[in-house]
């Protein structure tokens, strides 16, 4: 059968096209609901190969038809992996047209044995995904013109927002240079977190630091020292660094909502409200405290306190979908407290925007302008997949996976968190409401018309 789905990108088509080309390209359109892993991207459009890896070990192997290659307006790729050759039959042409308004028309077309419907979710997403990145682009241009690319370093590249955000860097021009912990390859540096060296941050403009021992987990001692030994002293040396390098202005560092405790009710907390009490609400208070010789040495430096990131390939997210899938999903409790919570995209957008945005500093909640209560959270994820939520997890269910104080500092955190600080630049978000994020990470998108 053949299957096809045109959209149409607010950009010239040689922009487009060079999009493609740049490293992060396949991550940024692999859709996060599909068990598809990008393991390595075409080096050429023209006659590249394309790796996935597949559950039970299988790998999808594209290779790209030197025969259909026009520069700047079409390539096509060829799946030529066994069994998967067969079982598929998979040519994917993707064609660029010039559109009015100096925009670019793109056609998907595909031929294969894969049914139609099993591919609208997934080219509906890869569209909005183009879309949504060069709407950001416009956006980041009309506040800093032609901005040189920026040589980025970053720590947790390897983690999920640590992925995308490189990806997203990447095909936008600029250049992340990973900072690893084991051995090195090209495009990373070896990062020792207690004792960094001295030429780490050589020629780089911007520091990302997202390294950090996973926040969710059950709250015993252990656990908890490692949330904060593996950021606060890390941190501190980085700062240094940074406040010591000749070419580093910025650093830009990952943090938490957690700061403000995890009973905060109706109070709507913003940037300026005053931090909480408890475990969290300490360690975050101490990891951002640890960024202070950067600050002190008149670096800009970044704050993002992060809500909860919905992700359907990490977090939370993976969670609830096999609770919901089991027959499990409901409010937890009575379900009337705040979720504070972020699109995946959104974050990256806003870690994106602190790195090129000079004007940004200090602390900045990464939360959606439309925190709902648990049980609306719950309400909107049944919806999306198609199942029931009627009946109420106890309280003792989280508590029993993370321990009575994770279960109070986590899944049953009551904080409003408000993007004061955003909302005041004007930012954008891409998806502002819940049910659109969740679409969005789970397939439940419509391919979008070229009217649109």
């Amino acid at each position: 059968m053949s299957f096809q789905a045109t959209h149409t990108v607010a950009a010239p088509r040689e922009l487009v096209w060079q999009w493609h080309t740049r490293p992060g390209a396949l991550t940024r359109l692999s859709p996060p609901f599909v068990p598809m892993v990008p393991l390595k991207q075409a080096e050429r459009l023209s006659d590249g190969t394309t790796i996935l890896g597949l559950p039970a070990g299988l790998k999808w192997v594209a290779r790209h038809d030197l025969s259909r290659y026009q520069r700047g307006y079409q390539f096509a790729d060829v799946c030529i992996s066994a069994p998967l050759q067969k079982l598929a039959n998979w040519r994917h042409i993707h064609t660029f047209a010039d559109a009015p308004n100096s925009h670019t028309l793109i056609t998907d077309t595909v031929d294969t044995r894969i049914p139609g419907a099993a591919l609208e979710s997934v080219f509906a997403y890869r569209q909005r995904q183009l879309i949504g990145d060069f709407d950001f682009l416009a956006r980041m241009h009309s506040l800093n013109g032609a901005a040189k690319p920026l040589v980025i370093a970053m720590t947790g590249s390897r983690g999920g927002v640590g992925r995308a955000l490189s990806a997203q860097l990447t095909t936008a021009g600029h250049d992340v240079i990973q900072l690893v912990r084991g051995k090195t390859k090209p495009g990373q540096r070896h990062w020792d977190p207690d004792s960094p060296a001295p030429e780490l941050l050589e020629g780089i403009d911007v520091l990302v630091h997202l390294a950090g021992e996973p926040i969710f987990g059950r709250f015993n001692d252990s656990h908890k020292a490692e949330i904060r030994d593996s950021r606060v002293g890390p941190t501190r040396k980085l700062a240094q660094l940074v406040a010591e390098s000749k070419s580093t202005t910025a650093l830009v560092c990952a943090s938490a909502v957690g700061i403000y405790g995890p009973d905060r009710g109706e109070e709507p907390l913003d940037e300026n409200s005053a931090r909480g009490e408890g475990f969290l609400a300490d360690a975050v208070s101490d990891w951002e405290a640890a960024t202070l010789p950067a600050r002190d040495a008149g670096k800009r430096v970044v704050n993002i306190r992060t809500g909860v990131a919905l992700s359907s390939a990490s977090g939370l997210l993976p969670l609830l979908r096999l609770l919901f899938q089991t027959g499990l999903g409901g409010p937890f409790g009575d379900g009337e407290f705040w979720f504070s919570w972020i699109a995946h995209d959104d974050l990256t957008d806003i870690y994106f925007r602190a790195i090129v945005d000079e004007s940004m500093e200090g602390p900045i909640n990464a939360t959606s302008p439309n925190p709902v209560l648990n049980r609306e959270m719950v309400k909107a994820l049944g919806k999306e997949l198609g199942r029931p939520t009627v009946i109420p997890v106890p309280t003792l269910g989280p508590a029993l996976l993370l321990g009575k104080e994770g279960a109070r500092e986590l899944a049953l955190a009551d904080q409003r968190a408000l993007p004061a600080y955003l909302e005041n630049l004007g930012h954008t978000f891409r998806y502002p409401h819940i049910q659109q994020a969740f679409a969005h990470e789970l397939g439940g998108e419509e391919l979008v018309c070229v009217a649109d």
